[in-house]
């Protein structure tokens, strides 16, 4: 459900905590009542005014800056009055406290998370792509993460989204056309050249999904898994892959017993790195709560790092046990998911052969570990990080490779001629009905909601 977009809103914008500088954030129809009885004075529009914040007996709660914004020239497009003052928690408490007790005449509440943002979209200032990338550009977690939120936040990718729609609805007209007048004579497909337009069309959209997967892979990255016997050097590849000790390393078997994790970036995109207990059979009940954990983990991973020891490689019985586990690790994995064998400890068997279709490293000393760096981000499906890629979502990849699907049948249903106009008229709508669901046009409203929610109070 969507909140009361009537109501007068505020809350506090900055994040919990102690701080330099604390923000309460106030939005409405008219905010002048809070601005006389907080402030004590009028408000220059978009002018800082260095002034006591005003208890409702006149005693000062907090000295700072506050800015009135009129509507619509602000962030949701209504009245939005801004308090800076010292960052502490009870400060920002007493003074969205007296905003509120000074708003009540006018109903104002405690706004929902994201309802500043939500407004803003509800009013047109922003479309729900940009919406989505404020999110983003405030969850990034790698530097080319938060270049590409902030690309979408300018409107790089709604921009192609809409040159995309507009040329849908020029070739739909065409279309509508013909079935309107199908007396005329004239072809109004042919002599609009309606299939080349529908061939670029569909070649620029591949252009916009190949942008829009990899800032995907910018915005949530890969889960990465490494997995494998006890003492193959998990624990090692982990310290060695973050560039500190996370995991305790020792020669005894089966000392990792739990989930080891951490995010790591490489060109930018970032990789969820965890570490497993090693995979055998044990009559240890705390190992095998570890085994289990690790087996969830392998389950829901993007990509794992099998682990063999070349210092075991001429051991028979090893080498029939990590077969035994490859093969259990594929029934447990969809075909989808890469499995790339990794070849450890090549500094203490510098002489052991190595399968062509494995990756000879050392974790110990870091031998080999930029080609498995290159290596997940080529099964990752990463390229040359262009400039213009922005971030994208699940939802916008879902909604891209549906305009893809419907263009393909519209292909089909035009190369027959004039017999399925009709369903070529109606694919064409179903895409661009898909392309409006990304920026917003075309969204049901439960769909907001649960995008919104997912914002933090005061965004």
């Amino acid at each position: 459900m969507l909140p009361r977009t009537a109501d007068p809103i505020a809350a506090i914008a900055t994040a919990p905590g102690r701080g330099a500088v604390g923000i309460v954030r106030v939005s409405g129809r008219s905010v002048q009542a809070i601005v006389d009885a907080v402030c004590g004075r009028a408000l220059r529009p978009r002018e800082a005014t260095y002034l006591p914040f005003r208890a409702a007996d006149g005693s000062p709660i907090d000295q700072g800056l506050a800015i009135h914004f009129p509507a619509p020239h602000s962030y949701t497009g209504e009245d939005v009055l801004e308090l800076q003052a010292h960052g502490g928690p009870v400060v920002l408490q007493l003074l969205l406290a007296r905003c509120l007790e000074a708003g009540t005449a006018l109903g104002l509440r405690v706004a929902e998370p994201g309802e500043f943002t939500q407004r803003a979209f509800l009013n047109d200032k922003i479309d729900l792509a940009q919406a989505e990338a404020i999110a983003d550009l405030i969850d990034a977690s790698t530097e080319a993460a938060a270049r590409s939120a902030g690309r979408s936040l300018a409107g790089a990718f709604s921009r192609e989204i809409h040159q995309l729609r507009d040329a849908l609805i020029q070739l739909r007209m065409l279309v509508e056309a013909t079935l309107d007048f199908p007396e005329e004579e004239i072809d109004f497909l042919q002599k609009a050249d309606a299939q080349g337009q529908l061939d670029r069309l569909q070649a620029t959209l591949a252009g916009v999904l190949q942008r829009a997967r990899q800032g995907a892979l910018l915005r949530e990255g890969i889960k990465v898994v490494i997995a494998g016997q006890p003492n193959a050097g998990k624990s090692s590849l982990l310290n060695a892959l973050a560039g500190a000790e996370l995991a305790i390393v020792t020669p005894i078997p089966g000392t990792t017993r739990d989930v080891v994790s951490q995010t790591i970036q490489v060109e930018g995109v970032p990789l969820h790195v965890i570490d497993t207990a090693g995979l055998r059979d044990s009559d240890d009940p705390v190992e095998k709560i570890g085994i289990e954990r690790a087996w969830e983990q392998i389950r829901g991973a993007d990509a794992v790092l099998f682990l063999h020891d070349l210092t075991r490689s001429g051991d028979a019985a090893d080498g029939a046990a990590d077969a035994r586990l490859l093969a259990t690790l594929r029934e447990h994995l969809p075909a989808a998911v890469p499995v790339l064998q990794l070849w450890n400890k090549a500094d203490a068997a510098p002489a052991a052969a190595v399968p062509a279709e494995g990756l000879r490293l050392s974790a110990k000393l870091g031998d080999g570990l930029q080609a498995l760096r290159q290596r997940l981000l080529e099964v990752a499906g990463w390229q040359a990080a262009p400039e213009g890629v922005y971030i994208a979502r699940a939802r916008h990849l879902q909604a891209l490779r549906r305009v893809d699907g419907h263009l393909m049948e519209a292909a089909a249903h035009l190369a027959g001629g004039g017999q399925a106009l009709d369903l070529l008229a109606e694919e064409l709508r179903l895409a661009q009905n898909a392309l409006s669901e990304i920026t917003g046009e075309f969204t049901a409203d439960d769909l907001l909601g649960v995008i919104f929610s997912k914002f933090c109070i005061g965004k």
